[in-house]
């Protein structure tokens, strides 16, 4: 599932926007997909989790997303993670680590809160150094442009 959450992250290199993935799987079948897109939508809570998550909930007609997972390529900034607690997802699955706004434990840990209300599992690390690596190649590639 990380491996489709990174081809999302690609696409959304390929229109110009960061490029971070997600997915959200129930019962190991995608119900949807999400890619970055605050740039190109105008819109700044079009992070690839919340396009993933508004996709997921149109098609299941629900904002609760019971029993799904998120797999995303970068750990979620603290909007994203509210999304996601809120929408009640089981887990949530990321790759890279976000030292700048990382809310799954890299500057606030709003998952192991227990103050919440609900309680979304959270795996770091997966597919951690292909998805830094596409992070880092993109920044790589603006810089000079700069």
């Amino acid at each position: 599932m990380m491996r489709l959450a990174i081809d999302q992250a690609r696409n959304a290199w390929a229109i110009g926007e960061v490029p971070v993935g997600a997915v959200v799987v129930r019962e190991g079948r995608v119900l949807a997909t999400g890619c970055n897109q605050p740039i190109s939508a105008r819109d700044p809570s079009a992070h690839a989790e919340i396009c993933a998550l508004r996709a997921a909930s149109e098609l299941l007609a629900n904002y609760r997303l019971v029993d799904c997972e998120l797999y995303v390529t970068l750990e979620p900034c603290v909007m994203c993670a509210g999304a996601i607690m809120h929408a009640r997802l089981r887990r949530v699955v990321y790759g890279a680590r976000d030292p700048k706004t990382g809310a799954a434990g890299s500057v606030v840990d709003l998952f192991a809160d227990r103050r919440l209300n609900h309680h979304t599992g959270v795996t770091a690390g997966v597919l951690a150094d292909e998805c830094g690596a596409l992070l880092s190649a993109f920044f790589a590639q603006r810089r000079p442009a700069r």
